[in-house]
């Protein structure tokens, strides 16, 4: 191990967390085509599949149960978190979104990770695509809640209330 490892336990750690969350990165790889939410469920299909399958890892991770945590393993997550929210304003098509919309899907994706966490506490229930659809209700009516404050975030529900 400390031939490829030479750093020891908190290298090798380090080697695992990337590789998780470069698998995590491309869940919410989805081609811009079609209504929005379903392109954000099917994104979720694979963050939550991700969720089950890792769910002791996934758990220890967000939880802060390793004991080699340190602040770049701390900003490895941050950095997949950031990616998840770029991923989705590019798939709202807003050029230049401001404070409230970052921080409103900022905040949803916090939820989707602490309901992530519920379920896997819960016995993972309610089933993986009620879960989903749920989550997916959820991001339609956070936007529909900062709309009735921001300009550009009403301007984007109404625009995602007309998708086919």
């Amino acid at each position: 191990m400390y031939r490829y490892f030479p750093g020891g336990k908190q290298q090798l750690y380090e080697a695992a967390l990337y590789s998780a969350a470069d698998e995590l990165r491309t869940c919410f790889d989805e081609p811009r085509e079609g209504p929005l939410l379903p392109r954000l469920s099917r994104a979720l299909d694979r963050y939550l599949g991700f969720v089950d399958a890792h769910d002791a890892g996934f758990s220890a991770l967000l939880q802060g149960g390793s004991v080699v945590e340190t602040s770049r393993t701390t900003a490895i997550v941050d950095g997949v978190r950031r990616a998840a929210a770029e991923h989705i304003l590019s798939h709202l098509g807003v050029a230049g979104p401001g404070p409230r919309l970052r921080m409103t899907i900022r905040m949803w994706i916090t939820a989707v990770e602490a309901a992530s966490l519920i379920w896997l506490d819960e016995e993972k229930q309610p089933p993986l695509e009620e879960l989903r659809d749920w989550l997916v209700e959820q991001f339609a009516a956070v936007l529909a809640v900062t709309a009735r404050r921001d300009p550009q975030t009403d301007a984007l529900v109404r625009a995602l209330a007309t998708d086919p």
